[in-house]
């Protein structure tokens, strides 16, 4: 072993299998949290005179093209692109990309 191994291995604590297990997450609780769950058509920036100005029937242009993918957003985070479908009268969403988990876990 080389010195700065050495002092590595000093350096790092040791883990008992007892420290595992009180830091184990319940799995059961970490699948009873809750989340919010948005789908985003588009995005606007208006400045607030134009905003003023909206009334009933006013259009209001997005940034996306017509037949682009929604993002599925959790917590404000993106986890899938989809397409609108309609289920016994309510939208919903066909999820036709989904995020690695990865690239999620790295925008945390």
């Amino acid at each position: 072993m080389t010195e700065s191994e050495a002092e590595t291995a000093v350096d790092q604590p040791e883990v008992s299998a007892e420290d595992i297990e009180k830091n184990k997450i319940n799995s059961e609780v970490l699948q009873n949290i809750p989340v919010t769950i948005s789908v985003e058509v588009g995005r606007a920036s208006l400045k607030i005179r134009d905003l003023m100005r909206l009334t009933q029937g006013s259009v209001v242009e997005l940034d996306r093209l017509a037949g682009e993918p929604l993002d599925l957003l959790v917590n404000n985070t993106l986890v899938a692109q989809g397409e609108v479908v309609l289920v016994n009268d309510r939208y919903g969403v066909r999820l036709t990309s989904v995020v690695p988990t990865a690239d999620r876990v790295k925008n945390l």
